[in-house]
C-alpha cells in the first residue's frame, strides 16, 4: 500500500499562522507585465483564494487523469496543479505520472516506493522539481517573473511551492500565491521560506 503524504509537511502550515496575508490595500494596483499564458495561470491560482480554505496532506486515492481532492482543501502543490489545469488545460498528474513511469529511477526515492503512484506523485514538491528539471524549466534564482513557479524550504527543511504573482508588495517584492497552512493566500515572496528553485514552464 502506498505510504501517505509525509505528514511533516503539515508543520509548514503552523509556520504560516504568524504571517499576515496581503490584502488589496497592501498590494500595488498596477499588475506587472506578463504573457497571456502566465497571466491566465496567475488568475487561475488567484481564483483559489477563498475557495481552498485548509491545508490537508492526507493521502487520498484520486481518479486518473484529472484527479483532485475537494477544492476546499489541499496542499501547496495543489495550488500549482489546479492553476495549470484551469488556465492551460495541462494535467500535471498525467504529465508527472507518464514521466515517472518511463524514468522512475530519475526521481527522488525518499518515500520508499518501488513504482509510480498516480494519486500522490504529482502532489510532492521534490517530484515536481525533478519533473521541471527534466523538462529544462529551471531558471536562475533571480529576476522573478509573473507565472514562475517557485520551490522553497520552510524552516530549513520542509519543501514548499506556489506561483509567482503579477503583483508587488509596497516594498516592491513579488507576491506569491500559495497554501502554507491557511488555505490559498497571496503573500510576499519572503513569507514562503528560503527559495531553492525557480521554474518557468509553458508560460
Amino acid at each position: 500500500m502506498p505510504k501517505p503524504v509525509d505528514r511533516r509537511q503539515v508543520l509548514a502550515g503552523g509556520l504560516a499562522f504568524g504571517l499576515a496575508a496581503c490584502t488589496p490595500d497592501s498590494v500595488r494596483a498596477e499588475p506587472r507585465a506578463a504573457s497571456p499564458r502566465a497571466r491566465a495561470l496567475i488568475e487561475a491560482a488567484r481564483r483559489q483564494i477563498g475557495v481552498t480554505l485548509t491545508y490537508d496532506p492526507a493521502y487520498t486515492v484520486l481518479a486518473y487523469p484529472g484527479g483532485d481532492v475537494p477544492r476546499i482543501k489541499g496542499v501547496c502543490t495543489d495550488v500549482v496543479i489546479r492553476a495549470y489545469r484551469d488556465a492551460l488545460g495541462i494535467d500535471l498528474q498525467a504529465e508527472v505520472h507518464r514521466d515517472m513511469a518511463s524514468a522512475f529511477s530519475a526521481y527522488p526515492r525518499r518515500w520508499g516506493l518501488n513504482r509510480p503512484d498516480r494519486s500522490i506523485d504529482h502532489r510532492r514538491v521534490p517530484n515536481l522539481e525533478r519533473f521541471w528539471d527534466r523538462a529544462g524549466a529551471r531558471q536562475p534564482l533571480a529576476d522573478w517573473q509573473p507565472g514562475d513557479v517557485f520551490s522553497s524550504l520552510v524552516g530549513g527543511r520542509l519543501p514548499h511551492t506556489g506561483v509567482v504573482s503579477d503583483r508587488l508588495s509596497p516594498h516592491g517584492q513579488p507576491l506569491v500565491i500559495h497554501n502554507m497552512g491557511q488555505g490559498t493566500q497571496e503573500e510576499e515572496l519572503a513569507s514562503a521560506g528560503r527559495m531553492i528553485g525557480r521554474f518557468r514552464w509553458k508560460v
